[in-house]
């Protein structure tokens, strides 16, 4: 459940802040429609994964490699994230490289805790709290929403940024070090909690296939 906390809380801060870099960051006339291309592009790859990656992966791995695998593909996409974002490109295409590691890994790894939170049902304690256990999902992710929702509210005041998205036609700038800091918060941060979730699961989880 720890796990699955500081997955979503990654994958959630980055989806919360993503429309604030593409305004401030990204820039142009055209902002608005280059994170609405993103958006789409992301959450396609993140469908996919699903269907296709998991089972292509799961021919040739168990699946512990298959969560490490995920969680690797997620940590490379944030590294490229942050250091595209430090080249002042202005071309969405090239956002679609990381974007497609981000994606793809929380479309995968959204399919494994499901399974290992299922798994924990039958471990053998004879006892049946699936009910319980189950309800556990809906609350985490209600959980991890909140805690990236709160995240995004402090990095924008902290970087006096406005959450006004509404005006998508303006160029929007802002100081150096504004940008610099929505940048670390929505890369390094996630980062940060996905090798807290590595080390919480390779410790914690005993099952095997």
């Amino acid at each position: 459940v720890i796990t699955i906390v500081l997955i979503n809380c990654a994958v959630y801060t980055t989806s919360n802040l993503v429309i604030y870099f593409f305004k401030y960051d990204f820039g142009g006339e055209g902002w608005y429609n280059s994170y609405t291309l993103f958006n789409t592009f992301g959450g396609a790859v993140q469908i996919l994964s699903m269907m296709i990656l998991f089972p292509l992966l799961r021919k040739f791995m168990g699946t512990i490699q298959v969560f490490y695998t995920g969680f690797a593909m997620a940590i490379i996409g944030y590294v490229v994230l942050l250091v595209l974002a430090f080249t002042n490109m202005s071309n969405v295409i090239l956002l679609f490289v990381p974007g497609f590691f981000i994606f793809a890994a929380n479309g995968v790894l959204t399919v494994l805790t499901t399974v290992f939170l299922a798994n924990t049902v039958d471990h053998g304690n004879h006892r049946r709290d699936e009910s319980v256990i189950f309800s556990m999902q809906t609350f985490v992710v209600k959980l991890a929403s909140g805690v990236a929702a709160l995240i995004a509210s402090i990095c924008l005041q902290i970087c006096n940024l406005s959450n006004d998205t509404t005006d998508t036609a303006a160029f929007v700038t802002a100081a150096t070090s504004s940008v610099v800091g929505l940048r670390m918060t929505m890369t390094i941060l996630p980062i940060i909690c996905l090798l807290c979730g590595i080390f919480i699961f390779r410790k914690k989880y005993i099952l095997t296939e």
